[in-house]
């Protein structure tokens, strides 16, 4: 993603590159010519190259959460589960969810993980792995199973035996209450979450099924400046996924973007989500007074927003090519959020 020239600590640089010639050129209006025609040679073959990732998707995620036989409503479970962890999610990268992560914790009583093993990509892999979870041959067989302790097991069909769903579903939480939660609490922070750039609604949707009881954030930014500031950044490519789905280029990054942009409005106005745009909260147009309230927590923003913490873009502007890309692979999520397409 970094268009820096990166160099390893033992690499050796030819001895042409030490020349005073060498550098004389590369310092050049020419040298800039050329890393220029480079940079846009590699957006282009990068967006005919690209090839857009299976992901889970929401319908899939709702059908098959229906399907699972002795789930509990998520009405009854909410007004006994006492758990409700904040999950803030972002538009990708550089889209501000930091920053309002650091708002968020001036609660003192609250903790957010921030993006807590995310290139594995396990709720991901969670979501697509419960999206898809059974064939309806064996969910019938499920469906017909008998009660455990009416028949004699030693003489009965029992090559298909299924725990409850409820029973799965309580061990998928398990896995999140003591790999986060507990952790959370044994610091002595009474709330806890995570912040990440890479889920979208479908991971929303699971979440909100172990968690009935969560609360969802999304901020978003218009995805130029996001790149601008991701491309200037210095850290090299990014992964969606390690180590298959790599971001490494406008096009890949724009579809990114634009799959969690445009997901989010996949889901039912009842669902406890609301959005933010990082151009409103840097702006001072976003009550967190209210905000505070719906989550039940006190928040500080002065202190976070006033704080510098980093900046990582460096031109005013994207290359034209960078636009082009970016307004075609991610035009639905601009047009959904109101970004407009002009720089």
């Amino acid at each position: 993603m970094s268009y820096s020239e990166s160099r390893s600590p033992t690499s050796v640089t030819p001895a042409f590159k030490q020349s005073r010639l060498w550098l004389h050129a590369r310092n050049s209006w020419l040298g800039e010519r050329v890393r220029a025609l480079r940079r846009c040679l590699h957006e282009l073959v990068a967006l005919i190259r690209f090839n857009h990732p299976e992901v889970p998707q929401v319908q899939e995620l709702c059908k098959s959460i229906l399907t699972l036989q002795d789930i509990h409503s998520t009405a009854e479970e909410a007004g006994e589960d006492l758990e409700a962890p904040i999950f803030l999610l972002s538009t990708g990268w550089r889209a501000g969810s930091t920053l309002l992560q650091r708002v968020l914790v001036t609660d003192p009583d609250l903790l957010l993980w921030g993006e807590p093993l995310a290139e594995m990509s396990l709720v991901s892999r969670l979501t697509e792995m419960v999206s898809l979870s059974i064939s309806d041959r064996n969910l019938a067989l499920w469906k017909r199973q008998p009660a455990l302790k009416s028949v004699p097991l030693a003489e009965t069909w029992i090559a298909n035996l299924y725990p409850s769903a409820e029973d799965f579903r309580s061990a998928l939480r398990a896995v999140f209450d003591r790999w986060l939660c507990k952790p959370a609490r044994d610091e002595g922070f009474a709330r806890w979450g995570f912040k990440e750039v890479r889920m979208g609604a479908a991971e929303a949707v699971f979440l909100n099924w172990i968690y009935p009881n969560a609360k969802f954030l999304v901020i978003s930014r218009h995805p130029y400046d996001c790149y601008r500031s991701l491309a200037d950044s210095g850290w090299g490519h990014v992964y969606d996924r390690y180590p298959n789905v790599i971001v490494d280029s406008a096009a890949a990054f724009a579809w990114h973007w634009n799959r969690i942009a445009v997901s989010w409005f996949e889901l039912s106005s009842e669902f406890p989500l609301k959005r933010i745009k990082f151009e409103d909260m840097i702006a001072g147009r976003v009550d967190f007074r209210e905000l505070e309230s719906w989550l039940g927590i006190k928040i500080n923003e002065t202190a976070a927003l006033s704080a510098s913490v980093g900046k990582t873009a460096t031109r005013a502007t994207l290359n034209w090519y960078e636009r082009l890309i970016i307004s075609h692979e991610a035009a639905p999520g601009m047009c959904a959020l109101g970004y407009s397409k002009r720089p």
